[in-house]
């Protein structure tokens, strides 16, 4: 933790000195601009009629222009600076616990998912609020798609990639800094499906007549110039114009405004990718989100570029000089028009899939950046056979490491553990950590524990029931449906199942009744997994079934004081605390 913050702490430090370093060049540079803007006006006043003039004039342009362009580039170096500090002061507040003003991503929740609603991977002080550094839109959807998705595949490519971006924390900073130049008000999901859908307007002519058109307009000039041809034609040929791009105005002013409204989206990204670009990446995973971002040998980046340039040179359209002379001489807008349009039939098609490819890298970057975090947490090792997970020092990786109490805990296949233990004694923070332990490995991300092994398989969970007024569904009820989910799936392939206090929602002698044979049922198909529970006749289940093991976390009144050690022990509790806690805060007598 020392390090971190450290390292966070001496990156927030270098970049704000750069960032004053810039302040002071643009002061610097603007006093310049003033100083050559005066003296463009006081050689006019002076050199007026003088031959000198001639001389000084485009010097002192071209200078105003040099100057002004530095300065607006040392003013977007110094955002993106500003951007580093932010970075680097939000790391150290997260290094401090204090996230909850983050995304939340509670959009993302999915009550009916198999996990999500029981292991707060969204909402206030979710594993997602904590652990989420995304920065594009798109992002911050593949990052709940990676939670999200319970399959285990390609584990040792996921956990390559994640390892190999933790190593890289300046470019990983840089990166997001970069992504964070634009806010683009429309989503790349809305431009690739724009792009994909469109339809041509502009006739396949519009690529050739353009440029011979503006041609003959010059002849016809310099004739009209020489007095060879009456200057009435010169006007009858620019009406010729305004007539053809007229013809054609209502749909390129409509295209226009679509293309506007993409372009910043496009920029964000061509900047991005030609960034990715110029990376070298080792991983597997990496390499192959790399090379989406080739097309036939050239780079995307090159590609884009020629789009936005062309964007740009549509959107001069309304430029006032363009409007008077290159309409009617050079059917400007119909020429530019022709050119986004056969960049949008060439490469349209493979936007989504350059998006998507920069939303990965986005959300990778983010499980970087956790592991480079975690210096505590371990990879899991792969294995195969009768263990299925198994791990020391395991913790839930959202408590404060200051209080987090770690434990051992091993289960091989087929393997049912049920966990009893006083109210409040650490059974469901201790469930939740296992379960997300594999949510976390599914990821490739690190855990938190040491020495850990697994034995990919899916997770499902029951621990948080609900009724509905809207749906007219009991509390009881939502849990047989969950219950039954269960059922259903483990009929399809094996699962490692969480269940917490299942059957809430009936009388005690029916709940124990109905908890013992569906935990049989799970033990005889052959599942693993987990049951945390207060009623200790479920605990002789470990006397008839020799796949159940019995564990528990205990409670002891110590001086008149309630006191949890949240060790995960073997064996059945025997010391409750719900009279204690009654009696302690006079509820009773």
């Amino acid at each position: 933790m020392t390090e971190l913050k450290e390292f966070y702490t001496n990156q927030r430090d270098k970049h704000q000195t750069e960032q004053q370093r810039e302040k002071k060049k643009l002061s610097i540079l603007a006093t310049l601009r003033l100083l050559v803007f005066v003296c463009f006006w006081a050689a006019i006043y002076l050199f007026w009629g003088a031959t000198a003039l001639v001389v000084i004039l485009p010097l002192l342009i071209v200078l105003f222009l040099y100057l002004v362009t530095r300065f607006s580039n040392v003013k977007r170096h110094k955002k993106y600076l500003e951007r580093l500090v932010a970075i680097n002061n939000r790391e150290l507040q997260i290094l401090d616990r204090r996230y909850q003003d983050l995304p939340d991503g509670k959009q993302f929740l999915k009550p009916e998912h198999p996990y999500a609603q029981d292991l707060d991977l969204f909402g206030r002080g979710s594993f997602y609020q904590y652990a989420n550094r995304t920065i594009l839109m798109q992002g911050r959807e593949v990052l709940s798609e990676f939670l999200l998705d319970g399959y285990p595949r390609d584990i040792s490519k996921k956990q390559a990639a994640i390892q190999e971006l933790a190593e890289m924390p300046e470019w990983r900073q840089h990166f997001s800094a970069l992504a964070g130049e634009t806010q683009p008000k429309i989503s790349s999901d809305l431009v690739s499906d724009w792009m994909k859908n469109h339809k041509s307007f502009v006739p396949k002519w519009a690529g050739i007549v353009p440029p011979i058109f503006a041609l003959m307009s010059i002849l016809a000039i310099t004739l009209a110039v020489m007095g060879v041809v009456p200057e009435s034609l010169v006007l009858f040929w620019y009406f010729i114009g305004i007539g053809v791009v007229g013809r054609y105005a209502k749909n390129i002013i409509a295209f226009t405004a679509k293309v506007s409204e993409a372009q910043e989206t496009i920029q964000q990204h061509q900047q991005l990718i030609s960034e990715l670009e110029q990376q070298h990446f080792t991983s597997e995973l990496l390499c192959e989100l790399q090379k989406k971002l080739l097309i036939q040998g050239e780079t995307t980046s090159k590609i884009l570029k020629r789009f936005s340039q062309s964007m740009t040179m549509l959107e001069q359209q309304f430029n006032l000089i363009v409007s008077i002379f290159a309409q009617g001489l050079g059917l400007y807008s119909l020429y530019y028009a022709f050119r986004v349009e056969s960049w949008i039939k060439k490469y349209g098609h493979h936007v989504e899939d350059w998006f998507a490819a920069i939303a990965q890298f986005d959300a990778y970057i983010t499980l970087g950046t956790y592991a480079f975090n975690h210096p505590d947490h371990s990879y899991p090792t792969l294995v195969e056979g009768d263990m299925v997970l198994s791990g020391k020092k395991v913790g839930h990786p959202l408590v404060d490491p200051n209080k987090n109490v770690l434990n051992d805990f091993e289960i091989g296949k087929g393997r049912f553990c049920i966990v009893t233990g006083a109210n409040m004694a650490g059974k469901s923070t201790f469930l939740r950590a296992v379960a997300l332990q594999i949510v976390m490995a599914n990821m490739g991300l690190p855990v938190k524990g040491s020495e850990v092994k697994y034995n990919p398989v899916r997770l499902l969970t029951s621990m948080r029931s609900s009724d509905s007024l809207a749906d007219e569904t009991s509390y009881f009820y939502a849990e047989l449906k969950r219950l039954k989910y269960i059922v259903d799936e483990l009929e399809k392939e094996d699962c490692f199942v969480v269940l917490d206090e299942i059957l809430k929602g009936t009388n005690s002698v029916d709940k124990a009744e109905g908890s013992k044979k569906f935990v049989e049922r799970l033990v005889k198909n052959g599942s693993t997994g987990m049951v945390a529970t207060h009623d200790l006749s479920l605990c002789t289940l470990a006397d008839e079934l020799p796949e159940v093991e019995n564990r528990y976390f205990d409670a002891q009144i110590v001086n008149g004081e309630l006191f949890f050690d949240y060790k995960f022990k073997e064996g059945v509790c025997q010391n409750m605390n719900a009279s204690f806690l009654l009696k302690n805060m006079d509820i009773v007598d």
